[in-house]
């Protein structure tokens, strides 16, 4: 029996992935040599493609920043909420977040030098810190529903504090605890993100069971 032909990409899908490819490069090259060190052709080269398709689908590297920014922000949601989905308890969910944490320590130094590279452009740019700022708006909504949900479950009905000041917290803690891992890895566990959350939502529990 003969293989079906493959089907023609349509004009958008194909434009799709010709913007996914330079997403991509730009990540790597990011990471490797920062933004500011980066010029648009080695993006494009580095994608396979012209510096005319590279301006055929951004207006300039800012506009590919916002999008990298806000790609990376759905990517890493979309990965978290997936392991709460079907968890059958919190216990669950936190075994999966130690275990993805363990495949990131894989790629934490690229993944890490991407992130504040991003964010040291944004400070550089203020037309980007608005991006940036939604970015991570985003990342602290779920984290504070996450810990409202978490706290509700053991019957705690008002936090010791607004669950977004206490998201504000947990997010501000990754990036620091990260970057003391990426020093010393053989002193701080790839896990260590997750041991500090947990710690952390054991003393807002106990402190929202304490009377006044």
């Amino acid at each position: 029996m003969e293989p079906l032909p493959k089907r023609r990409l349509t004009r958008e899908e194909t434009r799709q992935q010709t913007r996914d490819r330079l997403l991509a490069a730009a990540a790597e090259l990011f990471a490797e040599r920062g933004v500011s060190g980066t010029p648009v052709e080695q993006i494009a080269e580095r994608a396979g493609f012209s510096r005319g398709a590279f301006y055929g689908n951004f207006d300039d590297k800012n506009d590919l920043v916002r999008e990298l920014l806000l790609r990376r922000t759905q990517a890493e949601l979309r990965e978290v909420q997936a392991m709460a989905a079907d968890a059958a308890s919190f216990a669950e969910v936190l075994d999966r977040l130690r275990a993805w944490n363990r495949a990131r320590a894989e790629h934490l130094t690229s993944w890490l030098s991407l992130r504040l590279e991003l964010l040291l452009h944004a400070l550089r740019n203020p037309e980007l810190r608005g991006p940036l700022a939604e970015r991570e708006e985003l990342a602290q909504g779920a984290i504070g529903e996450g810990i409202r949900q978490e706290l509700a479950r053991r019957g705690v009905a008002t936090p010791p504090a607004d669950p977004a000041s206490l998201a504000l917290i947990a997010h501000a803690l990754e990036d620091g605890l990260l970057i003391q891992r990426l020093l010393t890895p053989d002193r701080i566990s790839a896990e260590v993100v997750v041991d500090a959350v947990e710690l952390l939502l054991d003393s807002w529990a106990a402190l929202g069971a304490t009377p006044g």
